[in-house]
């Protein structure tokens, strides 16, 4: 569903969908037993922090991932999905990040590497979060005609 203008609802954590032209911007997860989804694809995010925003919570989360700053008015769309654990909700983001942003890109100390991966490569992976495949598909447009992802699913 997406949020509209200025609503707010409870949420526990916020993700960057951040594209520059066909690619969106990844990083793989730590291969560590103890954290969900090790060694896999995830998205620039994380949990809220007290009681900041959703933006607030995913740009803190991008400068501390990537060293990246962004205004908030960079977002371009917001997202509310269910939290696959039964918790509270997940926000997405979707925004566009320059060559020179991705140049600028210091990658922090959480993940083993980042990269630009092309859209649909990040959709079909099996090695991304496989809720976030969907999620992605869903927040930039790529639904088929039965409302799911064109490119296959799994989890």
């Amino acid at each position: 569903m997406m949020l509209a203008p200025g609503e707010t609802p409870d949420f526990g954590g916020a993700k960057l969908i951040l594209t520059c032209g066909p690619d969106l911007l990844a990083c793989l997860r730590d291969d560590f037993a103890h954290i969900p989804w090790p060694a896999h694809w995830d998205l620039p995010g994380g949990g809220r922090e007290g009681n900041e925003t959703a933006s607030a919570c995913a740009l803190r989360e991008l400068h501390e991932e990537f060293g990246l700053r962004l205004p908030p008015d960079r977002l371009e769309g917001a997202f509310v999905f269910p939290n696959t654990s039964g918790g509270r909700a997940s926000i997405f983001f979707t925004g566009r990040i320059t060559r020179h942003e991705i140049a600028a890109i210091r990658f922090g100390d959480e993940g083993q590497c980042w990269q630009m991966m092309e859209i649909g490569a990040y959709v079909a992976h099996p090695r991304a979060v496989p809720h976030f495949r969907r999620r992605v598909a869903q927040c930039l447009g790529m639904e088929g005609p039965q409302g799911s992802a064109e490119a296959p699913q799994t989890g």
